[in-house]
């Protein structure tokens, strides 16, 4: 497994997420209390990019059909979601983000 640079520190803040895709994965960046996670970005239910959804406390909610996602377990915790959504390991070096697949 490798770790690839997605994009610089500054390009996430807790209200705007990043949106990147790796290898025909859609996948978002999210930070909550300087701590950075990368989930599965487009919602099982219907596609919709969860980086354009609404951010609250550690969740996102789906824009098209309220579904609730843990940000940092990738958990659905309600709405039409389907089943959780898949994580990807991530680090910081060197002011980059950088995600495992």
């Amino acid at each position: 497994m490798s770790w690839i640079s997605v994009c610089g520190i500054d390009d996430v803040s807790e209200d705007e997420p990043k949106a990147v895709e790796i290898n025909d994965k859609k996948i978002g960046v999210f930070v909550i209390d300087e701590n950075y996670f990368a989930i599965e970005n487009v919602c099982p239910h219907a596609f919709a990019l969860l980086t354009e959804g609404f951010i609250e406390d550690q969740t996102v909610e789906c824009p098209l059909h309220e579904a609730i996602f843990d940000i940092q377990t990738g958990q659905l915790k309600s709405g039409p979601g389907c089943r959780d959504l898949c994580t990807y390991p991530v680090r910081v070096e060197d002011q980059q983000i950088q995600i495992q697949l």
